[in-house]
Parts: C-alpha cells; sequence; structure tokens
C-alpha cells in the first residue's frame, strides 16, 4: 500500500507554536513516527509539507498518476476556505482520503469548526494529537484492502 501524508501551514512548526495545543513534539518527531508505522505495516509512505496552497495541490495531482492509494492530509488553516483543495481531493475518487487534525477543531474557535475540504474526503480524524496520524494509517490499510 502507497501513502501520501500531506500536511499544511505551519505544520513544519510543531514542537514551537502554540505546545498547549500542539504538543511539544517537532515536525521530524512525526515524519519519524509514521515512517516506524508505515514499517511496522508494510506501507510505503511519503510525508509532504508545504506553506504554499498550489505547492499542496500539485502534490495531490501528483498522488493521481504514481499509484497511491491514500492520502491523509491535515490542511492546516486551508481546512477553513481552500475550495481549491477540496476540487483536488475531490478530483482523486479511487483514491481513499482522509483529513486529519492534530487538536479538535470543533472545540476551538467557531471559525475552525467548518472544514471545506472534509466534504471531499472520505474521513475525517480530530483531537487525537499526533497519534491520530497512525490511526489514519491503520484507517487507510482497513479500508483499501
Amino acid at each position: 500500500m502507497k501513502i501520501l501524508v500531506v500536511n499544511g501551514p505551519n505544520l513544519n512548526f510543531l514542537g514551537i507554536r502554540e505546545k498547549a495545543i500542539y504538543g511539544e513534539q517537532n515536525y521530524d518527531y512525526l515524519v519519524k513516527t509514521i515512517k516506524d508505522k508505515a514499517l511496522e505495516v508494510g506501507a510505503e509512505v511519503e510525508c509532504y509539507q508545504s506553506n504554499h496552497e498550489g505547492a499542496i495541490i500539485d502534490k495531490l495531482q501528483e498522488a493521481y498518476f504514481n499509484g497511491t492509494d491514500a492520502i491523509i492530509i491535515n490542511p492546516g488553516a486551508y481546512t477553513h476556505y481552500s475550495y481549491a483543495i477540496h476540487d483536488a481531493l475531490k478530483s482523486l475518487e479511487k483514491i481513499y482520503k482522509i483529513e486529519i487534525h492534530i487538536s479538535d477543531i470543533n472545540s476551538r474557535e467557531s471559525f475552525r469548526s467548518n472544514s471545506v475540504t472534509a466534504p471531499a474526503c472520505d474521513e475525517q480524524i480530530v483531537g487525537h494529537g499526533l497519534a491520530g496520524y497512525l490511526e489514519a494509517i491503520d484507517h487507510a490499510i482497513l479500508n483499501r484492502s
């Protein structure tokens, strides 16, 4: 199974940004944790992070052509307003897609509870911290088997 993990704006600032919400661990720790999980379950995983909307869309479109089976995406703030990312996700009908958020976006500021990207995904996981990524890998494997 080939999984693409896409992280949007400011995820590269894990361990720096709002530690009470996002935790102490940095982005490198997250990537290592994801890759360790992939090895454990026999999946091929690519982790990608960008602060740029167009670069994220390019990466999603690349997945259409390269045999990606599942996408795990944390769109960051783009969650709340990027119809362009929504459309890119929506066009990947044969790829299982999971939107993930480290924090519980539904219990934070009111603007965060609206996700324009979630309707283009098969599933959403929120509020499970970094462990949510590992949960998403398990869900992707279960739903693509």
